[in-house]
């Protein structure tokens, strides 16, 4: 069965704290939801359109199992306090088998 991936760039953060509060709840969740953290760009090459701002890439064991961990009540929680704090590209992707 192919992998599920959260891939999550950000193009502008304009509110560090409500970033901070989204993170102490979206890290259980993404946990919770059976979520690895395979990368939270520290260091970022853009090319193209592309913008060297964070960026995340998580892990799930399946496609399925992505999308119900971003439908979950826990995660949900997390975007309510995140709002309008950040402008983001957020995809979710299924591995090649």
């Amino acid at each position: 069965m192919p992998k599920g991936y959260w891939v999550s760039v950000y193009r502008t953060i304009s509110d560090p704290e409500k970033l901070a509060a989204y993170d102490r709840l979206a890290g259980p969740a993404v946990r919770a939801g059976g979520g690895r953290v395979l990368a939270r760009g520290s260091r970022v090459v853009a090319h193209d359109a592309g913008i060297a701002e964070r960026t995340i890439l998580i892990e799930f064991d399946s496609f399925e199992r992505a999308v119900a961990a971003r439908e979950s009540a826990a995660y949900q929680e997390a975007l309510v306090v995140l709002s309008d704090g950040v402008e983001r590209d957020f995809r979710i992707v299924e591995g090649i088998d």
